[in-house]
């Protein structure tokens, strides 16, 4: 029965991510249509990471590659049919590029440097411990990124808590605030906010969440201290305790140099967003200049540059730094090679999804705040919230408002722009899939042996702690 469930609840929830028809002008004047059932590789691969742990787990574990590579080919090949071999290499091509190349490339590099920074002492993770280290997390996001933040902050929270037998909620909120919520605050925070600084978004004008992301925390902090008492409780009623001989007196961060390495990777996503704006990195025609590799697919400098610091961080890092830090961190490279390939098959099966919603999207009549809000979370809490977020952006940019914030898309009233801002980066949570955290601080979790719920039961706890939260934000900050 909850196999039953599992697979029913996963299947509905792409059913909600996937519009059911929709007509297009991409290029021409004449509107052409985007098969729905393109999507079914999209869903397929969905269903299959959120089914086959529960019901095949070791063979899940060991073939997941040819999964993800059959998914991908029953995508392709219908791709081709309907649009063509060139098309479809093309969209292939600039998928791998320029999505996923920066993305795999920034995780790979935070978790190399992340790992190479250990935090050791006399901290047991009791309600309040664990509640200041997850408000330090949220509000480290915004400086370092959800993926720095996670990354940074994952290994340090599960030691202090390896003592205690009910720990998976404490990595739950750990994802619905560190991985996600902390990165509204500024452009470096989450790439959403990122894509809006280079259109245009003033660096510092996502401060003007900074209230909506305190009540929020508080809120969710809130319910996640009676929680956590509860568990410890039990634990500590079990017969569980820390191993502290002199309880708070020492404390020590190994491999700290490190935070250099840190910020070279911060520097390098900030100048992945200022450098496409420089007229040094644009030809005549104002196109961003770059390695041109197929149809109009270009390895941009920008991006080659940004590759080139992160790989240069993570190479610096372990070359400076003691193993026996990573000894002490159990790391390993499972976590960052099981995301890479579930990601690759994500990133190329969601292409057709991608393309319904840029198509759909300036056709839904969504113009108001709170419309915008949900319609921007619901669609990142499935798709990449970053063109997610680009789509109701350039929406609300022609629908021809005279106040607000001046962008290149045109002005956009600063109610709708936050709307939109905290719909793509707060909904990221609702799943494992929606934000590139997620899952890494899931199969981190996994892997040091903290039991974390399948990918609906994830779906649960968001649906009973943060959609709630998001009803209330709609309230009390969109209407």
């Amino acid at each position: 029965m909850k196999k039953l469930v599992t697979v029913l609840g996963a299947f509905f929830a792409v059913l909600l991510a996937c519009p059911l028809s929709v007509f297009a002008a991409e290029g021409s004047k004449a509107p052409s249509t985007v098969p729905v059932w393109l999507c079914i590789p999209f869903a397929g691969l969905l269903l299959c990471i959120a089914v086959m742990p529960l019901v095949k787990a070791e063979w899940w574990e060991s073939h997941q590659p040819l999964v993800v590579a059959l998914w991908i080919i029953l995508m392709v090949v219908p791709f081709a049919f309907v649009y063509g071999a060139g098309k479809t290499a093309e969209t292939v091509l600039d998928c791998i590029v320029n999505d996923y190349l920066t993305f795999i490339i920034l995780l790979f590099g935070l978790f190399c440097v992340s790992g190479n920074i250990t935090m050791e002492g006399d901290f047991a993770g009791s309600p309040r411990v664990n509640v200041g280290l997850l408000a330090l997390g949220t509000l480290l996001a915004s400086c370092i990124g959800t993926t720095g933040a996670s990354m940074l902050m994952v290994r340090p929270v599960i030691k202090m808590n390896s003592w205690r037998k009910r720990k998976g909620h404490i990595m739950i909120f750990f994802i619905f605030m560190v991985s996600n919520m902390g990165g509204c605050l500024t452009p470096i925070g989450d790439p959403p906010l990122l894509m809006g600084f280079m259109r245009g978004v003033p660096f510092f004008w996502s401060l003007h969440l900074f209230p909506v992301l305190i009540f929020n925390m508080v809120i969710l902090l809130f319910v996640f201290y009676q929680i956590d008492k509860r568990s410890y409780r039990k634990d500590i009623a079990n017969g569980r305790k820390p191993d502290i001989r002199k309880p708070g007196t020492q404390f020590r961060l190994d491999g700290l140099h490190n935070i250099i390495f840190l910020v070279m990777i911060v520097g390098a996503v900030i100048l992945s967003g200022v450098l496409p704006g420089m007229s040094a990195f644009q030809d005549a025609a104002g196109n961003v200049r770059g390695i041109h590799l197929f149809g109009e697919v270009t390895l941009t400098f920008p991006a080659l540059i940004e590759i080139v610091i992160i790989l240069l961080a993570a190479f610096l890092s372990f070359k400076t730094t003691d193993k026996q830090i990573r000894i002490r961190n159990h790391f390993t490279w499972g976590a960052i090679q099981e995301v890479a390939v579930l990601f690759i098959g994500i990133f190329i099966t969601m292409q057709p999804a991608l393309m319904l919603l840029k198509a759909v999207g300036p056709n839904l009549g969504i113009t108001k705040p709170a419309e915008m809000f949900w319609a921007t979370g619901a669609l990142s809490s499935f798709l990449d919230n970053t063109p997610t977020y680009l789509v109701f952006l350039t929406t609300a940019g022609t629908l021809a408002f005279t106040n607000g914030i001046t962008t290149t898309l045109g002005t956009v009233p600063t109610k709708v722009l936050s709307a939109i801002s905290c719909g793509a980066v707060f909904m990221g949570a609702n799943t494992y899939i929606g934000n590139a955290p997620n899952f890494m601080v899931k199969a981190i979790s996994d892997e040091n042996g903290v039991k974390m719920p399948s990918f609906f039961g994830y779906m649960l706890w968001s649906v009973a702690f943060l959609v709630p939260v998001f009803i209330i934000d709609m309230f009390v900050f969109f209407l």
